[in-house]
């Protein structure tokens, strides 16, 4: 099957429950289909619990995460069995062997040891198709013990910190789609302590709306300039969102106990008036500190505050740039 098949697998065994935000865009996608039927203030109204479900759910990526995959537990799994040959047409053939006593007829026209012949032939032929059974369950099996033997070995690998197996199973799992189909780019690198780093190319203006959408007291849509301290929050919650959802999904399938994520995006550059990539948010993920905390219940940009990060940001003015962690120096058993 190969790794990326056994890292497929793996992940595949759990069903994870979507968060509340992302049913409720489900539930609008469906009602979609009925707006052209709606009246102009039906309209009006579902175009503005779009807007605000969408505001929602671009703060909350972190409220979610894939299937969890426990590497060791898969590492110290059991070789499979091999089938036993089973000998039940052999039994029953030796059966009536054992059971046959000859009759007078038998007797009389001398059959006994042709029957007991052919009774014995019965037993070889028995014997025979109990083999072809039996290898008929090996190539089952066969299969069955390589993918075992592929899992523990992907497993040894990855418990080992081994780049090649890291970066083939998230590219595997994918564990970056719903963000990246928003408009954020992310590519993995590896440092020379073996500690991963995602970069994330945000898209802040892409993915955060420039628009306030709201209904006027008559029940018309109202559209007008999304206010820039508001902006802003919403850009930094996102941020901070897609940093934890990426090592929450790291942590969920890799053994690793540190990521480094690493967001980029324009920031103005006071001497050129123009937008240039920077570092605005650079933090060191603990997967110890990440299970402590209640993701579902926690505003993003708070939860941030409890590892070691690097990240200037004012309501008024939005990011400013950053340095980046050291990312060398960390300790991976942190």
């Amino acid at each position: 099957m190969g790794w990326k098949g056994t890292i497929r697998s793996a992940g595949a065994e759990a069903n994870i429950a979507e968060r509340d935000e992302k049913i409720r865009q489900n539930e609008l996608k469906e009602q979609h289909e009925k707006y052209d039927a709606m009246s102009v203030l039906e309209q009006a109204a579902y175009d503005v619990d779009v807007y605000e479900n969408y505001i929602d759910v671009i703060q909350s990526m972190h409220k979610e995460c894939g299937a969890k995959i426990n590497w060791r537990s898969i590492q110290t799994s059991p070789k499979p069995e091999e089938p036993i040959k089973a000998r039940e047409h052999e039994q029953k053939a030796l059966l009536e062997v054992n059971n046959y006593k000859p009759n007078l007829i038998d007797r009389f026209l001398n059959r006994v040891e042709k029957k007991k012949a052919i009774l014995l032939k019965v037993v070889e032929d028995a014997i025979t198709l109990d083999q072809k059974a039996h290898e008929y369950q090996l190539p089952a099996w066969n299969r069955e013990v390589e993918t075992w033997q592929e899992n523990v070995d992907l497993a040894k690998a990855l418990l080992n910190s081994e780049e090649k197996a890291k970066l083939e199973t998230i590219e595997a799992l994918q564990p970056f789609t719903e963000m990246s189909n928003l408009g954020s780019e992310f590519s993995v690198s590896t440092k020379t302590n073996g500690l991963l780093e995602v970069t994330v190319k945000v898209n802040g203006a892409i993915i955060v709306p420039s628009k306030l959408k709201g209904l006027l007291k008559s029940g018309k849509l109202s559209v007008k300039k999304l206010p820039n301290t508001k902006f802003n929050e919403i850009y930094r919650d996102y941020v901070c969102s897609v940093a934890l959802r990426v090592a929450n999904e790291l942590f969920s399938i890799l053994p690793d106990k540190l990521i480094v994520v690493t967001a980029v995006d324009g920031v103005l550059n006071t001497e050129t008036e123009a937008l240039e990539d920077a570092t605005i948010l650079s933090i060191a993920m603990s997967r110890k500190v990440m299970a402590k905390l209640k993701l579902k219940t926690l505003e993003p940009s708070t939860a941030i505050s409890d590892f070691v990060h690097n990240m200037s940001f004012k309501k008024t003015k939005g990011f400013e740039e950053v340095e980046s962690i050291d990312v060398e120096s960390l300790d991976l058993k942190a």
